[in-house]
């Protein structure tokens, strides 16, 4: 069975107006919040076998804190500048065409692109928060039949949460 896991960047910082939007970095919180969530996942006992990341510097920094956490080498997180801002559609096609011996794929991105694919894919949440993971189980053994009627929820996590 096929897991995806869609990871919203942590926080990031405002501060620096001269900053292009795709290189800001995280804020206090988002490197708070980042290294708790990832220990979320390591308690679950995820085992990535492929982490997709935004090119996007929060993003970035928001899957390397998960890639310490899980054990996953930092060098082999895939910088992708297609997901930074990406719609749903294009992610799903990024994802429907990724090699079907990856059984757990971590994405890290932006809204409103995630909270759209989480409610495309069937999962309840008016806004995926910085830092939330929203988790799906594939009823197939192939990416490419990534869609609502293939999937299932697994778990829905963000940094309020009672755990």
């Amino acid at each position: 069975m096929k897991k995806l896991i869609l990871i919203r960047h942590a926080k990031s910082a405002w501060d620096d107006p001269s900053l292009s939007d795709h290189d800001r970095p995280l804020a206090e919180r988002g490197l708070e919040d980042a290294p708790k969530m990832a220990k979320r996942l390591n308690k679950r006992g995820i085992q990535a076998d492929l982490m997709i990341s935004s090119s996007a510097l929060r993003a970035k920094d928001t899957a390397k804190f998960v890639a310490k956490e899980l054990g996953y080498p930092k060098d082999k997180i895939i910088l992708e500048s297609s997901l930074f801002h990406a719609s749903p559609h294009s992610i799903l096609k990024h994802l429907r065409t990724q090699d079907d011996r990856h059984n757990t794929i971590l994405i890290f991105g932006h809204n409103p692109g995630f909270t759209d694919l989480v409610t495309y894919l069937g999962g309840e949440t008016d806004n995926l928060p910085t830092s939330g993971q929203y988790g799906f189980k594939l009823k197939s053994e192939h990416w490419a039949d990534l869609k609502p009627e293939t999937v299932e929820v697994w778990f829905y996590d963000y940094p309020k949460k009672k755990n």
